[in-house]
């Protein structure tokens, strides 16, 4: 058995109340961020051929059913207002399709054929990479995805929380982050799903700064889409150039980013 579907270690949990049950849940939750430690090399070898890929005009392609797949679309829909890449540079895919983003599609991570044909449909190559996301590390759909980019030339990599699984096994970078027994039995959307959400903030948040989507420390890429994100940019430019709000908004309003400004004014 799987160490993410052997029973948990708390009981009754019924009758708990409800600071018990919080306490239980925090508890447990406090051992992800040392999971993820663990497989920090895994990791750095992930992001470092997901920096070549995309560099060479690559495109980064998530796979994976229930939680995992939307939090591979989640990660993927982040990039472009974060970073300002391209819609298509990080692209999720989950089985069962769109409508399994907010309702579970029966038996769709079972069929271990669809994942290629979903990639197909996005013209995959081998400048590409494909990382499957998969909590137990036996999804047929996810298997059968990498085993195919693979066999084509495609950089695969994974992210699993237990250790030797089949999934791991078909991917030439695996991340194995192993989170053990859930608070609820088998429910993975709980410590494995929180491991896989700050592994996939680390897999682009790394790949993206050491593209140069990042100046210092400020995401001088982003997309200025609402008034929080206009202010926050204002806010970039008076910082870096030591200039005022007004001069700061008119230069903004002007460049259409803050990378823009920051080039036009030092110009």
């Amino acid at each position: 058995m799987s160490t993410t579907e052997s029973p948990s270690e708390f009981n009754h949990l019924e009758t708990l109340s409800t600071q018990a049950l919080l306490a239980g849940i925090n508890s447990v939750d406090q051992t992800v961020p040392l999971a993820v430690a663990k497989a920090l090399p895994q990791i750095e070898a992930l992001v470092d051929v997901t920096v070549a890929r995309l560099g060479q005009g690559g495109r980064l392609f998530y796979i994976g059913a229930g939680t995992s797949g939307r939090l591979g679309i989640l990660d993927a829909s982040e990039c472009p207002p974060t970073f300002g890449v391209p819609h298509g540079v990080v692209i999720g895919l989950i089985a069962g399709g769109d409508t399994a983003i907010r309702k579970a599609v029966e038996n769709a991570e079972d069929d271990a054929e669809q994942a290629w044909k979903d990639l197909q449909t996005h013209d995959i190559n081998e400048r590409d990479i494909v990382v499957g996301i998969a909590a137990s590390g036996r999804t047929p759909y996810v298997i059968g995805g990498l085993e195919r980019a693979r066999q084509l030339g495609v950089a695969t990599g994974c992210i699993v929380c237990n250790a030797g699984s089949k999934v791991a096994a078909a991917a030439e970078f695996p991340v194995e982050v192993v989170t053990g027994p859930e608070f609820v039995t088998g429910s993975t959307r709980l410590k494995a799903g929180t491991a896989q959400k700050l592994v996939l903030n680390m897999l682009t948040t790394a790949t993206f700064i050491r593209l140069g989507r990042v100046k210092g420390n400020k995401m001088v890429d982003m997309q200025l889409s609402n008034a929080k994100l206009v202010d926050r940019g204002e806010k970039m430019l008076m910082d870096e150039l030591h200039i005022g709000q007004a001069a700061a908004a008119t230069l903004l309003r002007q460049h259409g980013s803050v990378r823009a400004a920051l080039a036009a004014y030092q110009a």
